[in-house]
């Protein structure tokens, strides 16, 4: 598919490098290395529709909409409004979402993005007047303007079938009947204690009690449950002007930061057209710069010279090209990738198989690059963590609905606007003051981001996939494909085989989940990878969902075995109560 505007195509220089063989179709993999490495959840199936989440009361509160007469769009909606409030350390209103929707009847993808833009009299030469040599990772100058609701409101006024006042109902009862807090999210949680206790107005409404709630303990917003009450009532207007937008200027004004009433009313998220590569019969969808998503297609594209089928699920070769493969593509990701509105991002010859082939020949297939550097590009002058939500919904039309949200770091820019329940997310964080750097902070540009949606297909097979976790998605999401194509593993058990993730851009360490082989993991760091392992059930992976059509009316659907979620089904409306 075409960008959502449109490209340049510059010329691809890359010397002195010799192109690879493409490799041969890999073999079926062996029934024993089908499996994945630890016995977990069976996959959902039904001929309804599923929503997976991180928290089942967010996946309930999303079936209950399609047991009501709401599509995918509808469902996923109001499973992001539940998330945010009860996992409030990843996701909030004051964050941005992006989203892949698969429209069944016309077989159309369609691409949200609806991150924020800096606000007016942001510079690069405001930050660093304050002593910053480098941006900031929280605070008033890494708040960008929330684009989560407005971009709720576009996708359903195109395809929903509810009104808001009904999608937001299920959020707007908890938050002010309150709910028991689930384990992970309560570990968490008290990890950003600290952050809180500090924040501006942050623990009143997050720390009740002086503390962080513990597992099982009732948490209540109910400020929150009064700012989606006014959303309910008059749309996008409820946010992004009168009370809660003032309430927004206010905490700007107090921390010395420069928002204006027009940046929050006059900022619009965008429709765009996925990105997409091949992967042996597969095509990958990804969305667009300002994203990270092109690092994960360009991943596979190199991944895609190598027979990792024959080489074994989780085995030493296998994981050796991935990560190498990892370094490869994020450098160019994080050299180039910037708002297209700003800068030209060469995202064809990014994406170019020949590219891949000529980077491919830098991986030395018995030794761990220790550093790596970004391709260049004619035309073009030379110039880490966060958390996230993840939830995948299908309706029993076939509609699917890939959705990723958040704050970026846990609770974001540790900011609430104060009465609002509202906690701002930190996400201009991701913008560099480097001077002539396309990613350079300006007044209404969006920074490089994280979170990513995807989304796969061949032929009538249809999967809608997400694993959230900063600099961790891209890679996660290329895994998450060879797992599926290369090994046979269905959507749960894609979710659930160990995983690696290198959350540096330099240097050798990387974390490799101890459900890895230790054999694999020995061998690895004989090659000079610095591995760390990790045990497992952590968030150091990260945690996503999945829901997939057959295509012959069959439904399935997987959900993380690292946190609390869920992939729960829609219930037919077999049972009529008067």
């Amino acid at each position: 598919m075409s960008v959502s505007r449109r490209i340049t195509v510059v010329s691809l220089m890359v010397a002195g490098i010799v192109a690879a063989a493409i490799a041969q179709e890999p073999a079926a993999p062996a029934s024993n290395a089908r499996r994945p490495v630890v016995a977990g959840r069976s996959k959902v199936m039904t001929k309804y529709g599923i929503v997976a989440a991180s928290q089942p009361l967010a996946a309930r509160a999303g079936v209950q909409i399609l047991e009501h007469g709401g599509n995918a769009i509808d469902a996923a909606i109001a499973t992001n409004a539940v998330m945010a409030l009860v996992e409030p350390h990843y996701n909030g209103i004051g964050g941005d979402v992006f989203a892949i929707y698969y429209e069944a009847k016309s077989g159309k993808l369609y691409g949200l993005n609806a991150g924020g833009w800096a606000p007016s009299g942001l510079t690069a030469e405001l930050i660093k007047s304050k002593g910053q040599t480098r941006m900031p990772g929280s605070g008033i100058y890494t708040v960008t303007v929330p684009g989560a609701v407005k971009g709720w409101e576009m996708m359903r006024a195109r395809f929903g079938r509810l009104p808001m006042a009904d999608l937001l109902a299920p959020a707007i009862f908890y938050a002010e009947d309150g709910f028991p807090v689930s384990d992970v999210i309560a570990d968490a949680w008290r990890g950003s204690q600290r952050k809180l206790e500090q924040g501006p107005h942050a623990a009143e409404v997050f720390l009740p009690g002086g503390r962080a709630p513990r597992a099982g303990e009732i948490f209540k917003n109910p400020q929150l449950g009064a700012t989606m009450r006014l959303i309910a009532e008059k749309g996008v207007a409820g946010f992004y002007e009168g009370k809660t937008a003032d309430a927004i200027l206010a905490v700007s004004k107090e921390l010395g930061g420069t928002m204006t009433a027009a940046d929050l009313k006059e900022y619009q998220p965008e429709w765009v057209d996925p990105i997409s590569t091949t992967y042996r019969g597969w095509t990958v969808y990804e969305l667009p710069p300002n994203t990270q998503g092109i690092a994960a297609l360009m991943m596979l594209n190199m991944m895609e010279q190598y027979p990792l089928g024959e080489y074994g699920l989780t085995s030493t070769k296998a994981m050796h090209v991935m990560i190498e493969a990892k370094k490869l593509a994020y450098a160019d990701m994080l050299r180039y990738v910037a708002d297209p509105k700003f800068a030209k991002v060469p995202v064809l010859p990014m994406l170019d198989k020949n590219l891949a082939r000529a980077r491919t020949s830098l991986i030395d297939p018995a030794k761990a690059a220790c550093t790596v550097e970004p391709s260049k590009y004619a035309g073009l002058t030379e110039g880490t963590g966060g958390d996230t939500i993840y939830l995948s919904v299908i309706d029993r039309d076939g509609n699917i609905v890939s959705l990723i949200q958040s704050l970026y770091s846990s609770f974001g820019s540790g900011i609430v606007a104060p009465g609002t329940g509202v906690m701002l997310h930190n996400r201009g964080g991701l913008f560099t003051l480097e001077d002539g750097h396309p990613n350079q902070i300006a007044p209404r540009k969006r920074p490089l981001h994280t979170i990513i949606p995807a989304f796969m297909a061949k032929d009538d097979v249809k999967i809608g996939f997400g694993i959230m976790g900063g600099f961790n998605q891209a890679q996660a999401h290329a895994q998450f494909v060879s797992d599926v194509v290369d090994f046979g593993l269905d959507v749960q058990e894609a979710l659930e085989v160990g995983r690696f993730t290198k959350g540096s851009f330099q240097g050798c360490d990387v974390d490799v989940e101890e459900l890895v082989p230790e054999a694999t993991r020995k061998a690895l760091a004989a090659m000079g990878h610095d591995v760390r392992s990790v045990r497992p059930r952590s968030g150091t992976f990260g945690y996503g969902q999945a829901v997939m059509s057959d295509g012959k009316g069959v439904h399935y659907a997987g959900s993380e075995p690292r946190h609390d979620g869920a992939a729960i089904p829609e219930a037919p409306p077999i049972i009529k109560i008067k």
